[in-house]
């Protein structure tokens, strides 16, 4: 009969071959095992049953037989396949919300480009007319030197408008919605140096271009005025009607008359400095204005209309009689100023070349209150006595410049005197009608027996 060390060796055979045709087994779990099947044959000595037991390990115990289908705690990994697919998904996804934002973006620049090119090309608006005022004070002029055809420099004058305002007036009247885009444009195309002051009837229908086109002087859209300077207003009279008449300001017209270079031989020949240099040459009429233009440009319409009437044959006179065009305007604004009918202008001027040939003062009272233009009635004694050189009275000669504005009937009374020995007038106290005398006592009779202002 085996011993028991033969029967051990049977069984470490056994447990051998179990390993080998069975799966691995932790060494736990082997020894256990071996330990069972011994104490199951004949039982094993306490200290070999020691041995062979599982040592604990950190207090805790481990499972003998772990359990196929019990081990939860442990997560399978995720198949390939099933990660590909979820990549997939996600990658779609993103895919997806990157299509919408650039969708959504390009809906909403189309969008403002449409509303951008429809305001630039005045489309979808109600038809609509509105009043834009651009004024003198929206505009600034700088001095610039241009080259003309012949290699030479001209210095000019550019004028450039306060984008700003005009595009602010232009959305307060709702001809445009976008004021930063208007700006742009006129930066682009140079539109400052071609606006111009004034007052415009601008419609709806306008694109920028056409605005642009239309707050120029001469444009179509410049809302006018027609104004008309009687014969005898002085250039204060003048610049007061016309500033009533919203042309431009009065200190904008006096500025222009003082400063501004115009181009005719009668202001440059001019000795007398100031604005005062223009009186006499504005000549009166009925004109069509702009309502604020430029005041330089309303004056030069007023020359410009002197230049043509005195004409050829009035140089040809001028030259003949051996005096110059503002010593015939200075006349003619003393006829002007002292005669209400036509019969009478000859008759007046004779009087005045016959004053001045002799060498004696004009004694005329309209010289002196020239300078006292609000004042009404006859000079006072104090206007007598100033000795200014509008006072013919006390001084020889003609007034330093023309006193009014004549009209054509006075200028060619002045070119054209009647000849007589008369050297004073009186006015009729119950008419216009003017009474002619050759001595000073024919003179003082007449005015004592009809008491009236004695000229």
């Amino acid at each position: 009969m085996p011993d028991e060390r033969d029967k051990l060796n049977m069984f470490s055979q056994d447990a051998t071959r179990l390993n080998e045709t069975a799966d691995p087994l932790p060494d736990e779990v082997h020894n256990t095992r071996l330990m069972e099947a011994v104490s199951a044959e004949k039982g094993m000595p306490s200290s070999w049953q020691e041995s062979f037991s599982p040592k604990k390990s950190s207090g805790r115990v481990r499972d003998p037989v772990p359990v196929k289908g019990k081990q939860d705690k442990k997560i399978p990994p995720t198949p390939p396949s099933k990660v590909r697919k979820r990549e997939q998904r996600s990658g779609c996804l993103g895919g997806l919300m990157y299509f919408l934002f650039v969708l959504c973006l390009s809906v909403a620049l189309a969008f403002f480009a449409w509303m951008a090119a429809s305001d630039v090309m005045a489309l979808n608006r109600n038809n609509f007319t509105a009043v834009v005022n651009l004024p003198t004070s929206a505009f600034t002029s700088e001095t610039a030197f241009v080259t003309k055809e012949d290699g030479t420099l001209e210095e000019k004058t550019v004028t450039h408008a306060d984008l700003s305002y005009v595009s602010e007036a232009l959305y307060q009247k709702g001809l445009v919605h976008y004021r930063w885009l208007f700006e742009a444009f006129c930066k682009v195309s140079n539109a400052d140096t071609k606006l111009d002051p004034g007052e415009y009837e601008l419609k709806s229908s306008y694109d920028y271009r056409a605005l642009v086109q239309n707050m120029r002087e001469g444009a179509g859209a410049m809302v006018t005025v027609d104004v008309t300077i009687p014969e005898g207003f002085t250039m204060r009279d003048i610049f007061l009607r016309l500033e009533e008449n919203k042309v431009a300001s009065y200190d904008a017209f006096v500025k222009a008359a003082a400063e501004y270079n115009f181009k005719y031989d009668f202001v440059e020949a001019s000795t007398y400095a100031g604005a005062s240099r223009l009186e006499g040459y504005l000549f009166p009429d009925t004109y069509q204005f702009y309502v604020n233009m430029e005041a330089s440009s309303a004056i030069n319409k007023l020359l410009n209309n002197f230049y043509l009437k005195y004409n050829a044959d009035m140089l040809s006179q001028t030259e003949k009689m051996g005096i110059t065009v503002k010593d015939v305007v200075s006349v003619a604004s003393i006829i002007e100023k002292e005669a209400k009918l036509d019969e009478d202008r000859p008759l007046v001027a004779s009087v005045i070349y016959n004053r001045l040939v002799s060498g004696m003062s004009l004694g005329m009272d309209s010289t002196i209150l020239y300078l006292y233009q609000d004042h009404n009635g006859e000079p006072t004694a104090e206007m007598l006595a100033d000795n200014s050189p509008y006072n013919t009275h006390l001084n020889p000669g003609l007034p330093p410049t023309p006193i009014c504005n004549p009209g054509l009937a006075s200028i060619n009374a002045a070119l054209n005197p009647a000849e007589s020995n008369y050297y004073y007038f009186y006015a009729d106290p119950e008419s216009d009608k003017l009474n002619f005398f050759t001595t000073y006592e024919e003179f003082a009779n007449y005015a004592n027996t009809h008491p009236h202002t004695a000229s």
